[in-house]
C-alpha cells in the first residue's frame, strides 16, 4: 500500500556547525536559574519530508490532472508553502518524475524478477509477473495511475511511456515462451493476449481505493484466475 501519508515531524537544522555543538556540550550543567528559564524552541524545517510529500503530490495529480495543476495548487492541498515543496525538489515536473517512477521501477522489477524465475514453465512464469503486478499496482496505486495517464507531452512523459513499452516487451517475451511451449492457445497473437492481459491489470486503477473490502492478494489472484483459467465452476 502507498507510504504513510501523515505529515512528518521537523528535524533539527544539520547545518548546526562543529563549533556550535561543542558549545552546547560545554554548557549543559546549568545553574538552577538557567533550568528554571523558559527555553527557546529551534525552528525546524515545516511541511513533509521528501516521501511524504510525494505520496501526497501524486494523489492531487491524480486527481486534479497534472497538467491542471499548479504548484500553488499543490501547495493548497498539502496546506504547506510554495517554499517547502522547493526545498525538496526543483519544479513540477521533477516532481511528476519522483511520483511515477516508484510505480515504473516497482512493476519492472516485479516483471524482471518473474522473468528470471528457474525451475517453472513459461506460463507459469507469465502468470507470476501478471499476480505480482496486481499487487504492485495496488500499492503504488496512484503512482501507476499517474504513469497510466501519461500521453507523451514531454521529454520526461515520453520517457515514461518508453519505459512503459520496456515493461510490455518483457510481458511479451513471456506471451511468447508461454505460446512456443504449449502453454498458451496460439491462434491469438501475443501481441493481442499482452494488451488484454495488461487491460485486465490495468483497469484496477479505476476503481480500486485502499478501502476496497478485498485485500491485494485475493485480487492478484482472482485476476489471474479469470485470465488463465476462466471463471467456470
Amino acid at each position: 500500500m502507498p507510504e504513510s501519508s501523515s505529515p512528518a515531524s521537523t528535524t533539527p537544522d544539520p547545518t548546526t556547525s562543529s563549533a556550535e555543538s561543542t558549545t552546547a556540550a560545554s554548557t549543559s550543567s546549568t545553574t538552577p536559574a538557567e533550568a528554571t528559564a523558559p527555553k527557546r524552541s529551534r525552528r525546524g524545517r515545516p511541511g513533509y519530508d521528501r516521501g511524504t510529500l510525494i505520496n501526497k503530490a501524486t494523489e492531487v495529480f491524480v486527481s486534479r490532472g497534472y497538467d491542471g495543476t499548479s504548484m500553488d495548487t499543490v501547495a493548497r492541498e498539502l496546506g504547506i508553502t510554495k517554499s517547502a515543496i522547493y526545498h525538496h525538489v526543483k519544479s513540477k515536473e521533477e516532481l511528476l518524475h519522483l511520483a511515477i517512477s516508484r510505480g515504473i521501477r516497482a512493476l519492472d522489477s516485479a516483471v524482471e524478477t518473474e522473468s528470471l524465475r528457474e525451475n517453472v514453465t513459461a506460463l507459469e512464469r507469465l502468470q507470476l509477473a501478471v499476480r505480482a503486478s496486481v499487487v504492485i499496482l495496488i500499492e503504488y496505486h496512484h503512482s501507476v495511475t499517474l504513469l497510466l495517464r501519461v500521453r507523451g507531452n514531454s521529454p520526461l512523459e515520453r520517457e515514461a511511456l518508453e519505459a512503459r513499452r520496456n515493461i510490455d516487451a518483457k510481458v511479451r517475451a513471456l506471451v511468447e515462451a508461454a505460446i512456443a511451449e504449449g502453454g498458451l492457445r496460439s491462434d491469438f497473437t501475443p501481441g493481442l493476449i499482452t494488451r488484454l492481459l495488461f487491460g485486465m491489470v490495468n483497469s484496477i486503477t479505476e476503481w480500486y481505493r485502499p478501502s476496497y473490502p478485498v485485500d491485494p492478494d485475493t485480487i492478484a489472484e482472482a485476476v489471474t484466475t479469470m485470465a488463465f483459467q476462466g471463471l467456470e465452476a
